[in-house]
């Protein structure tokens, strides 16, 4: 008996020794298109390495964003500059309140926002957070609270992408990475926004449907309410803009109204700001940097409006 325990000793820690080295040479040998199961998209897209590289130096500002691709193309830290508000943009994309919640447990202390505005569009409630916690992972030096979201999600494309981060991490392999600030129509701007080529999209009909919620999004969405209010940034939640036809094909967007007006305050601008598919969008989801500018603005004013907690400073800018 004794010897057979000591053989399974040995051959367990033998997996555990050849599991990484084979997934590490796998993940650097083999394309990705024949590694289903290991996806390692660093610079891919949405400029998240450029975005968690600059986000090292940031701390002290009014407004920190946080959502997905909606939130990082949506909020353009030079409309709010100009308004004498200074911000950053931790979007990514497709980021599920999985991967809010992590990023605001790495970055939260030391940014110290006196706001949050979390962007909290529906699909991110509506997915399993497996392919965004995949651009964290190889976008950013990982830590334990990597490891918590591998366990969370509990899927094995995210357990072999953490293990190849990690040892890419420990060798400093990305060390010498660089990403361009211009890639095909998308430019990265200081402070974590993107900035698309100016296009407009062609308008086309949308079948009717219903937003299928998550149960462990809700929930991990409640701890990042929590850790907010915990660390004492003023949070309010926004449902960014999509196209009015895909917004009205949705039949139960005001349950996920309901939702989040339970949580903090909370503005649907699909409800509060009229725009036009073929004017102010590049696609079905976001908005053209005509509509940006249309939307930040009416944000800005719905801040001053409702008193944020920079409202003395930004009253004084309007003045001058």
């Amino acid at each position: 008996m004794k010897k057979f325990i000591t053989s399974i000793a040995a051959f367990l820690a033998l997996i555990i020794v050849f599991y990484p080295v084979t997934l590490f040479v796998w993940g650097i040998c083999i394309s990705s298109g024949l590694r289903p199961n290991l996806n390692y998209p660093i610079g891919i897209s949405g400029h998240q390495y450029s975005r968690l590289k600059e986000v090292k130096n940031i701390h002290s500002v009014d407004i920190l964003f946080v959502g997905p691709s909606l939130a990082y193309r949506g909020f353009d830290p030079r409309i709010f500059e100009a308004n004498g508000i200074t911000s950053f943009n931790l979007g990514s994309s497709n980021q599920t309140p999985v991967q809010t919640k992590v990023l605001l447990k790495r970055y939260l202390r030391q940014i110290n926002p006196k706001l949050i505005i979390y962007e909290v569009e529906p699909e991110t409630f509506s997915v399993d957070g497996v392919e965004s916690s995949l651009d964290i992972m190889a976008n950013d030096k990982n830590d334990l609270n990597s490891i918590r979201m591998a366990v969370e999600l509990n899927h094995i494309k995210v357990y072999n992408t953490l293990i190849y981060s990690l040892i890419r991490d420990a060798l400093s392999l990305n060390s010498s990475f660089n990403e361009p600030m211009i890639k095909g129509e998308d430019k990265y701007v200081a402070g974590g926004f993107v900035e698309k080529e100016i296009r407009f999209y062609k308008k086309v009909s949308c079948p009717s449907k219903t937003w299928d919620f998550n149960e462990n999004q809700l929930i991990a969405f409640k701890e990042v309410v929590n850790l907010i209010k915990h660390h004492g940034s003023e949070l309010i939640l926004v449902n960014a803009p999509i196209t009015p036809s895909l917004y009205r094909s949705y039949m139960n967007s005001s349950i996920f109204d309901h939702l989040m007006s339970d949580n903090s305050k909370y503005y649907n601008f699909n409800e509060i700001l009229p725009l036009n598919d073929s004017l102010h969008f590049y696609d079905a989801f976001h908005l053209n940097q005509n509509g940006v500018k249309l939307f930040d603005s009416k944000l800005i004013e719905l801040l001053k409006e409702n008193q944020a907690l920079f409202i003395e400073r930004l009253t004084t800018v309007e003045q001058h």
